[in-house]
């Protein structure tokens, strides 16, 4: 690798690694996955690098990181290990690993528990959201980062939103309380 392209990599490294560990661990839940995650996707940004277009960087390394997070939950799943949680056991029924979300929302009693909801989302909606409204992606920049259309983008952030307002009124949040909308 010649020293622009090292360089190169070295700025969007030192750029972009907290975003993508944050965004990483809202999807897997674990720190240790999501650094792991993160080392995978410079790994995969240092290969793609002499492939990468004009395309915006950021959405660039947001698509990477979400799909070494995707294959990574496709390993373990061939692997019938179920990633990101324990085995939880009642009267000898495993429950699944991902809790009711209804029944962990209407646990949750801080404004904190915003963003522990947003983990009962389905990824492509917890994605969406993350990047829209903790990221401040543009339309365009989730467009390039999820491989969607621009009519895609507007409908499943909107259902996005739709759903998690649901499982928060389940949990008897008020909008004006939580500041949500």
């Amino acid at each position: 690798m010649n020293d622009g392209r090292r360089n190169e990599l070295d700025n969007l490294y030192r750029r972009y690694t907290k975003p993508l560990y944050y965004f990483l661990l809202k999807l897997s839940g674990s720190h240790q996955l999501a650094e792991d995650l993160v080392q995978e996707t410079f790994v995969r940004a240092t290969i793609s690098l002499s492939f990468y277009q004009n395309e915006d960087v950021r959405a660039w390394l947001f698509k990477v990181a979400r799909n070494a997070y995707l294959d990574e939950w496709r390993r373990r799943q061939r692997r019938r290990w179920v990633p990101f949680a324990d085995y939880l056991f009642s009267k000898d029924e495993m429950a699944s690993p991902y809790g009711l979300p209804e029944d962990e929302a209407i646990q949750a009693e801080t404004s904190d528990d915003l963003q522990q909801l947003m983990t009962y989302l389905p990824e492509q909606y917890r994605s969406i959201l993350y990047l829209r409204e903790v990221e401040m992606f543009s339309y365009q920049e989730i467009q390039e980062a999820l491989e969607l259309s621009e009519n895609q983008v507007k409908v499943a952030l909107h259902r996005a939103r739709k759903r998690l307002a649901q499982i928060a009124e389940k949990q008897g949040w008020k909008d004006d309380e939580h500041g949500m909308d």
